[in-house]
Parts: C-alpha cells; structure tokens; sequence
C-alpha cells in the first residue's frame, strides 16, 4: 500500500479538501472555476494546486492558456483501499460496544 502520509496532509487543509471535493463532484475544471471555493488570492490558490499536484491527488492538464485540473482516481482508490483495510477493526468494536450495552441493559 503506498505511503499516504502527503495525501492526508494535503487533505488536512479545508481548502485543499473542498477543491477536492468540488473536482469529485463536477470533473476536471480550469483554475479560474475554482476561485470560489473559498475566499483566496490567485497566488494562494495557485500554491493549494501545488500541494495537491506534489501529493499525487490531483493532475493537471494545460488546453492553451487553461490549466485544467482532475482528480486522480489512483490517489482516491489508494485512501479507499487504506479505509477499508480498517473496517475489520470498525465492525469489531461495534459489535464489542454493542455487546456492552446489552449487558448493561441498554
């Protein structure tokens, strides 16, 4: 399983995390349809796009003087694949807190 490390950092940020989200949401989209996700510079927007290209979440594609954006499946598919190792642990402790309630008479 790939190192996910720079993933979640990137995702740690609710600006980054919400251009994700709109990305998931429509498709790929340039630059300039992504202004208003929050309330931020050019620049800065320009520096979140950094963080999520250097992280493998997003891929970027040049149409002329558009740059355009898309998630990468891969980078989603590899988060899924980390959650989903867990839901063993999850189902478990359910099961366990469910079990304790019951014998507490809940």
């Amino acid at each position: 399983m790939p190192d996910l490390t720079a993933s979640f950092t990137a995702l740690g940020n609710a600006t980054r995390f919400a251009i994700v989200e709109r990305l998931l949401q429509k498709g790929e989209l340039a630059a300039g349809e992504l202004r208003d996700v929050e309330d931020i510079s050019p620049p800065a927007l320009s520096r979140h796009f950094k963080v999520l290209l250097e992280a493998g979440i997003i891929s970027q594609r040049i149409d002329k003087q558009r740059r355009l954006y898309s998630v990468r499946p891969e980078a989603i598919k590899d988060i899924n694949e980390w959650a989903m190792s867990y839901r063993q642990f999850w189902d478990g402790s359910f099961e366990r807190l469910s079990i304790a309630l019951k014998s507490e008479g809940r």
